[in-house]
């Protein structure tokens, strides 16, 4: 693993029945993978993990691995109440095929530091993949902090950091900490490129789910030094980027997905379809963004390609 690059958390599809959509699912990721995405994330927020069964994960995986064919690895993201019950999930996860975990802090239960850490380190000891800590505050109420990391770094298999904290100097303070030690890969749509341009390895991307080669363009220009062509793009992006820092990022990306024909607004419940006032907002800017979109072979073959 070597956590760079962009990789989208990628939502879960649905047939209009609340059965698993594989044949959408499979496109989508099959969109991904020729943009030049360098990993999968399932399970996560965006994936609806919270509505999904042990068993329907473990057909995405297996769907996932197999549709990836090893040209870049699939990850699953474990987000458990126990720590018996992560050890499990890990488990489950190296038989399916999955080449890494994304891993949140225990769930419900605000644990403390020491249990966090105690947490996270169990479970990498009883697991041979690798493993990028979610560090997500905001939305999950725990902090991993950097004396946390130090301690959690003792683990060879913690290797990285999706970083949510919205603390944009937060990059730097682990580069200086940690160095190439631990990679950082940014979980916010909205400070995605200030992240990368500020250090950041990677970027865990939720609208890469509808637009995939234009978030791996403004990637590879970013990394490439040319930071004007992607703020270019990035300004285009800010709106759309925006529909994931909302409580209905699933239905509002998934809307996206409908316009660039790579998904479906099924959504699981209780989540249900956008409505009235609060549906025509999100397809004014997601039509706009379609109007507007960017020319990208105005950039040359080599970054896009």
């Amino acid at each position: 693993m070597k956590w760079t690059g962009v990789m989208p958390a990628v939502t879960t599809k649905f047939t209009e029945d609340d059965q698993l959509d594989l044949e959408m699912f499979k496109t989508n990721i099959r969109a991904q993978l020729a943009a030049g995405v360098d990993g999968i994330i399932l399970g996560g927020t965006l994936g609806e993990a919270s509505t999904l069964s042990d068993d329907e994960k473990r057909i995405l995986v297996r769907e996932a691995v197999v549709v990836c064919n090893g040209a870049v690895p699939v990850i699953i993201n474990i987000a458990e109440q126990t720590t018996k019950g992560a050890i499990e999930a890990a488990r489950k996860a190296a038989e399916d095929g999955a080449s890494g975990l994304m891993m949140l802090p225990p769930m419900r239960y605000k644990a403390d530091a020491r249990e966090t850490v105690t947490y996270f380190k169990v479970v990498a000891h009883s697991t041979d993949l690798p493993i990028m800590v979610y560090n997500n505050p905001v939305d999950y109420g725990i902090e991993v902090t950097l004396d946390m990391f130090e301690e959690l770094l003792e683990c060879e298999n913690i290797q990285a950091v999706k970083e949510s904290t919205r603390d944009l100097s937060n990059v730097t303070r682990l580069k200086n900490r940690f160095g190439d030690r631990l990679k950082i890969l940014c979980g916010v749509d909205t400070l995605a490129l200030e992240s990368l341009l500020m250090g950041a390895d990677g970027w865990v991307a939720g609208l890469v789910c509808a637009f995939p080669e234009e978030t791996v363009t403004i990637y590879k220009l970013a990394k490439a030094g040319r930071n004007a062509e992607a703020i270019q793009i990035y300004r285009w992006f800010l709106p759309l980027l925006e529909l994931d820092i909302n409580s209905k990022l699933v239905q509002n990306i998934k809307l996206a997905e409908v316009a660039t024909g790579i998904g479906t607004e099924n959504v699981r419940a209780p989540r249900l379809p956008l409505i009235g006032e609060e549906r025509a907002s999100v397809l004014k800017i997601i039509d706009e963004g379609m109007r507007t979109r960017p020319e990208l072979s105005s950039y040359k073959e080599e970054v896009v390609g």
